[in-house]
C-alpha cells in the first residue's frame, strides 16, 4: 500500500450490508478499518477477496475491521458471488449501489483499498489487486493498532 501523507479524514458514510444491517464508518472509530471497493465482475477484485478474508481472520479479537463495498450491483449478484468464494467472507459486505461512497473517496478504478487509522484518517491506499494475506500487510495493520 502507498502511504498517504499527510493522512486525511476519511469521508463518513452509512451503507447497508447484504443482510440489510446498516454500517456507519464513524461507528468504527478507535479501530483500524480496511475499506475495499470492488465488484463481482472485476477479476482482480475476485482474486484478492480470499486474501482479505485471511487477513481479517488472522486479526480476530483485535481492533481491526474490513468493510468491502460492492459497486453498483444487485444484492442477488453479490450474494451469489459470496457463495462461490473459499473462504467465504466473514466481514461486512456493503452495497454502494450508486457508487456515492466511491466518489467521496475519489476512487478512479477498482479494486481500490484504503486503510483508515483509529482516528478515522486515511493513511494508506492501494489501487489494483493485492495479496492482503502477507507479513508486510499484517505488520502495517499491527503498527496502526498501537
Amino acid at each position: 500500500m502507498t502511504a498517504i501523507a499527510p493522512a486525511r479524514p476519511a469521508p463518513d458514510f452509512t451503507l447497508r450490508d447484504i443482510d440489510g444491517k446498516p454500517h456507519r464508518l464513524a461507528d468504527y472509530r478507535g479501530k483500524v478499518v480496511l475499506v475495499n471497493f470492488w465488484a463481482t465482475w472485476c477479476p482482480p477484485c475476485r482474486a484478492e477477496m480470499p486474501s482479505i478474508e485471511r487477513l481479517y481472520s488472522s486479526m480476530k479479537g483485535k481492533p481491526f475491521v474490513v468493510l468491502a463495498l460492492d459497486q453498483g450491483e444487485s444484492i442477488n449478484n453479490v450474494f451469489a458471488f459470496m457463495g462461490q468464494l473459499a473462504p467465504s467472507p466473514t466481514f461486512p459486505v456493503l452495497l454502494d449501489r450508486k457508487s456515492q461512497v466511491a466518489h467521496a473517496f475519489d476512487v478512479m478504478g477498482i479494486p481500490s483499498t484504503f486503510l483508515i487509522d483509529e482516528q478515522g484518517r486515511i493513511v494508506a491506499k492501494a489501487i489494483g489487486g493485492r495479496d492482503y494475506d502477507s507479513a508486510a500487510m499484517r505488520s502495517l495493520v499491527e503498527r496502526l493498532m498501537r
